[in-house]
């Protein structure tokens, strides 16, 4: 099993709250993850039937079939057994006696909120990171982690991305998204995934994807809330705060893996990854994830990660803000070299008070610093918050 940087914040949370929640994305290795940790709790997945009808009709005889400690798997499942794991958890002082899988779906949410408010830790699990493979002894080329991505099946179980990518999305995303809302056109929901896999990078103008294809924008905002979460995508705002009001408002759209995008966007081949005209969006989502791992990982529940851009002025592909202080960051996919990466930061730092360790993360390897931007490879992306000396 690839150990998960999150492990030592989970055990660390399960000292101090009756009830941990991890959640993520379908496949990405919440349930490895606790049974690994905690061996000696019962363990039970609502996907099953009977165990869901039990959790549903009485909650009671649930918890006797399932005593405490417990693995409960996929619990957005029965989102109203929350209420009597409120009342367990109240009943004994002991720490770490639930902890519950899921994705973080609108009743899930909600359930959350209302019955596990002040007893739960909750986490967030993604996909395997680069720095995580790395630990394990696995290092890849650019286009290898754009074409393989980071589902804990490709490593574990060696399953082609070409075979995993396309039975993912049929058997999670559309069903997940059917069990939320009622999706009448499933062709027109392929293809809106379809064109914000092609959009990658860019402002996502949802209007403007309405005409295309010919589904409301207030029908696709909800289909983008449901994919968010899900843990499907993720949007990344833009930061305007003290900096007026030509700046761009709406968000980016990233995919939590970057291989459901490639596969998405009808990538068979590694070969095809370079020569592909979307080669700098789909870099950009593989670097905005590892921040956002990065983020997660350390237990964050908000990952303070935004772009910037001022219309016709300047732009930049991510801004880390830690404790009030931004950390620009420009992506290019270039293997060579090149002072002029730098450019954009420059104009940000004449404009950003604030700013701390600007840098360039690149596909090639070699590190420099010039005129106050370092220059680094993409797989140090996780660095960028242990050279700020500030605490992630």
């Amino acid at each position: 099993m690839i150990k998960r940087k999150i492990t030592q914040y989970l055990l660390e949370m399960a000292r101090h709250f009756p009830v941990i929640t991890i959640l993520g994305p379908r496949q990405s290795g919440k349930t490895t993850l606790a049974r690994a940790l905690f061996q000696n709790y019962t363990y039970v997945n609502l996907e099953l039937k009977d165990a869901r009808d039990v959790a549903i009709n009485d909650p009671k005889a649930f918890f006797e079939l399932y005593k405490p400690p417990v693995i409960i798997d996929e619990v957005q499942r029965v989102p109203e057994l929350l209420s009597a794991i409120q009342v367990l958890a109240d009943a004994s002082a002991e720490k770490g006696r639930f902890i519950l899988t899921g994705s973080h779906q609108p009743k899930l949410h909600e359930g959350i909120s209302q019955s596990l408010a002040g007893r739960t830790g909750i986490l967030k699990l993604l996909p395997f990171s680069i720095e995580e493979l790395a630990d394990a002894g696995i290092s890849l080329s650019r286009d290898e982690y754009i074409f393989n991505g980071f589902m804990p099946r490709l490593y574990d179980e060696n399953i082609p991305p070409t075979m995993l990518y396309p039975a993912y999305f049929e058997t999670y995303v559309e069903r997940d998204v059917r069990q939320m809302i009622n999706v009448s056109n499933q062709h027109a929901f392929e293809t809106f995934l379809k064109l914000l896999a092609g959009r990658i990078g860019q402002v996502v103008n949802l209007s403007d994807l309405a005409g295309d294809i010919g589904i409301s924008s207030t029908t696709l905002s909800s289909w983008l809330s449901v994919l968010e979460a899900s843990y499907i995508v993720f949007r990344l705002p833009c930061y305007f705060k003290n900096f007026g009001k030509r700046l761009t408002k709406a968000p980016k759209i990233f995919f939590t893996d970057v291989g459901l995008a490639a596969s998405l966007l009808g990538i068979e081949r590694i070969s095809q990854v370079a020569r592909d005209p979307l080669l700098g969006g789909l870099f950009e989502n593989l670097v905005v994830l590892e921040a956002l791992k990065a983020r997660y990982n350390a237990g964050k529940q908000q990952p303070d990660l935004y772009y910037f851009r001022v219309q016709g002025r300047n732009e930049v592909d991510l801004i880390i803000d830690v404790n009030r202080q931004l950390i620009p960051v420009e992506i290019k996919a270039g293997m060579t070299f090149d002072p002029s990466f730098a450019n954009e930061l420059r104009k940000f730092m004449d404009i950003a008070t604030d700013c701390i360790n600007p840098t360039v993360l690149y596909s090639g390897d070699t590190t420099a610093t010039i005129h106050g931007v370092k220059f680094d490879s993409f797989r140090n992306t996780a660095k960028l918050f242990e050279t700020s000396n500030i605490q992630v």
